[in-house]
C-alpha cells in the first residue's frame, strides 16, 4: 500500500509525528501537499477536507487505501500495528495511545507559549502576554511533562532502551520529535532539562541515529524548524531571558 499524507507543506506541526512513524516502518507513502501536479498541492488537500462525509477538524489526514483517517494519535494508533511499531496486545496499544494522547496535550501547551490569546492572532500582538505564558511554562509545565515522561521511562526494566520497554513503538518517535522541537524552541531551558531527564535525552539520541531515521533527518523530506509550527524560537521566550 502507498499511503496518502494530506499536511501543510512548509512546517513539520503534527504531521510531522505520523511523517517519523512511516519512515521507521519503512512504508510507502506521498506527502500530497508538497508534490506539484494534478492531484497534488494544497489545493488537492483542501478538496479533501471538503468533500469528506466525515470531514476532520484540521490536517494531518492519512488515506489509506479507502480509509480516511484523521488526529494524529488516532492515525498512529492504525499505522502503529501495521508497520510493526506497536505492542501486540490490546493493552500494550492502550497503554502507547495514552502517551501520545498525553504528548499532544504536552503540544497544545508549547504551542500556547506563543500564541497564549488567540491562535487567529500574530505573536507580536500578544508578546507580553507570551512572556508571562513562556516564562511558566519553562518554570513549571515542561518539567511537569518531562518528569512524567522520564519516570514512565524509568519504570521500565533496568537497560530497557524505550518507552514500553524493549519493543520501540511510535511513542518513542513521538518523545525524539519533541525533545528535538524543544530543543530548537528553548535551547537554553532545554541545555538545563537535559542534565534533569537523561533518560529522555538519550532516547532521542538513539532515535536519531536509527538507519531509517538518520537518513530522514539528512533528506529533503525533513523540513526544517522554522516559526511558522508548533515549535518556534524567540529568544525573548527562552528561560535564559527570565
Amino acid at each position: 500500500m502507498v499511503y496518502e499524507l494530506y499536511y501543510w507543506p512548509t512546517v513539520q506541526g503534527r504531521g510531522e509525528f505520523v511523517r517519523l512513524a512511516m519512515e521507521e516502518g519503512g512504508a510507502k507513502y506521498r506527502d500530497v501537499a508538497r508534490e506539484s501536479g494534478k492531484g497534488a498541492g494544497i489545493g488537492a488537500m483542501m478538496r479533501l477536507l471538503n468533500d469528506l462525509e466525515t470531514p476532520p477538524f484540521a490536517p494531518p489526514v492519512l488515506r489509506a487505501g479507502r480509509l480516511l483517517i484523521g488526529q494524529t494519535a488516532n492515525i498512529l494508533q492504525f499505522l502503529g500495528p501495521r508497520l510493526k511499531i506497536a505492542p501486540r496486545t490490546d493493552g500494550g496499544r492502550l497503554w502507547t495511545h495514552q502517551l501520545q494522547l498525553t504528548i499532544a496535550d504536552f503540544l497544545v501547551e508549547i504551542h500556547d507559549t506563543h500564541h497564549p490569546v488567540a491562535g487567529s492572532l500574530y505573536y507580536e500582538d500578544q508578546k507580553k502576554e507570551a512572556r508571562r505564558r513562556a516564562a511558566d511554562f519553562v518554570k513549571n509545565r515542561m518539567p511537569k511533562f518531562l518528569g512524567y515522561f522520564e519516570q514512565v521511562l524509568g519504570q521500565n526494566d533496568s537497560g530497557a532502551r524505550y518507552m514500553l520497554g524493549a519493543q520501540l513503538t511510535y511513542v518513542d518517535l513521538s518523545m525524539f520529535q519533541v525533545v528535538a522541537g524543544l530543543k530548537y524552541a528553548f535551547p537554553y531551558a532545554t541545555r538545563k532539562a537535559a542534565r534533569k531527564y537523561p533518560r529522555l535525552f538519550a532516547l532521542h539520541s538513539r532515535i536519531a541515529e536509527r538507519p531509517r531515521i538518520a537518513a530522514y533527518l539528512a533528506s529533503p523530506r525533513r523540513i526544517p524548524f522554522n516559526n511558522e509550527g508548533i515549535f518556534r524560537h524567540y529568544p525573548e521566550l527562552d528561560a535564559v531571558r527570565h
